[in-house]
């Protein structure tokens, strides 16, 4: 488990599938203070599917690999 001494807690991105054969997307992002609170977030704000798979990623986790300059699709 990670934790996080910032109060307001990390951005967390939410992949998921709803099915096996499927690629995993992007559905959205949760702040959480740690990543158990982020799991626990995700399924419950992102709960409208039926997923068979879903995963959080902490933002500072994710390797941006865009061209110099160019900003990711969440803006910062």
């Amino acid at each position: 488990m990670t934790t996080n001494s910032n109060p307001q807690g990390e951005v967390y991105e939410v992949f998921a599938r709803k099915a096996h054969d499927e690629e995993l997307k992007h559905v959205g992002s949760v702040n959480a203070t740690d990543q158990n609170l982020a799991a626990t977030y995700a399924w419950a704000m992102y709960d409208e599917e039926t997923w068979v798979e879903m995963c959080v990623v902490r933002r500072g986790d994710v390797i941006p690999i865009t061209p110099h300059g160019r900003v990711p699709v969440w803006g910062n």
